[in-house]
């Protein structure tokens, strides 16, 4: 019986110690497969940082020509601005009404003479007024005016083309008196302008007690824009004005030049007849 027992434990014993061999077994597999995974498992890739993207810079919208002469009228002061202003206004609407008008003055006396000429040889002093009659321009009109006193004499028709051609240069020349009066007044109001902002800076200084960029430029921008105002304006008026008077003188050229020869083909006519 004892043997039996003695048996039964040494059996016991075996099986307890297979199972724990058999548990020891299977941990170091589990730690050796756990090894293998962490050695299988790759390393995470570096991450690679791109550089920031710069900023763009911002590009300031440049201002209009528009929009510099406006902000330029408000530094300068409307108070002295406005006057030279006016003076470009005016100034350039006279002269365009003038350009305008010259140039619809303006005749071809080659034409105009041959036309008459022809109207003398074939319908005689009447049909020359009535072509003259029909043209527009001074020209054409000191012609009528001559052809009117043909009755009278070669002496009153030559009175009556210089006295009529007198009256015709004035019509041209008006207006031309106010562009002057334009051109030499902008650049004075500019200049009072001048004056006026630097009396203004020196009783800033009088009020500060002290000499201070600051404190002058208001006065010193003032009165540089109105200077430069008032010779702009007197420059683009000048130029205006001096077209006008060369415009002018090539018309009183041709008036004379055509005088001349419309007397000499009525003294031609006269002697013929």
């Amino acid at each position: 019986m004892k043997k039996l027992f003695t048996l039964l434990a040494l059996v016991g014993f075996m099986s307890l110690g297979f199972q724990s061999y058999a548990q020891e077994e299977e941990a170091a597999d589990t730690a050796a497969a756990m090894e293998d995974t962490t050695q299988v498992v790759d390393e995470p890739e570096p991450v690679v940082e791109e550089p920031a993207a710069e900023p763009e810079p911002v590009v300031e919208e440049e201002a209009s020509f528009h929009q510099v002469i406006k902000d330029k009228f408000i530094e300068g002061d409307w108070k002295f601005m406005t006057p030279v202003l006016l003076c470009l206004i005016i100034g350039l609407a006279i002269a365009i009404e003038r350009i305008i008008t010259l140039n619809l003055a303006t005749t071809n006396t080659d034409k105009l003479l041959a036309t008459v000429e022809d109207a003398l040889s074939k319908g005689g002093v009447e049909a020359a007024k009535e072509v003259t009659r029909n043209t527009k321009g001074p020209v054409a009109s000191i012609f009528t005016q001559g052809l009117m006193r043909m009755s009278e004499g070669i002496d009153m028709v030559e009175k009556s083309i210089i006295a009529y051609g007198s009256v015709e240069m004035g019509r041209l020349e008006k207006g031309l008196v106010w562009v002057s009066l334009f051109i030499a007044l902008a650049p004075m109001l500019g200049f009072m302008g001048t004056v006026i902002g630097m009396i203004g800076a020196f009783d800033a200084i009088e009020a500060a007690g002290d000499i201070s960029p600051q404190i002058v430029a208001n006065g010193i921008k003032v009165a540089l824009l109105t200077t430069v105002a008032g010779l702009i304006v007197g420059i683009i008026l000048q130029v205006f004005y001096n077209y006008l008077v060369s415009k002018i003188d090539s018309l009183v050229n041709q008036m004379e030049d055509a005088s001349i020869t419309l007397v000499d083909l009525l003294v031609k006519h006269k002697l013929s007849n």
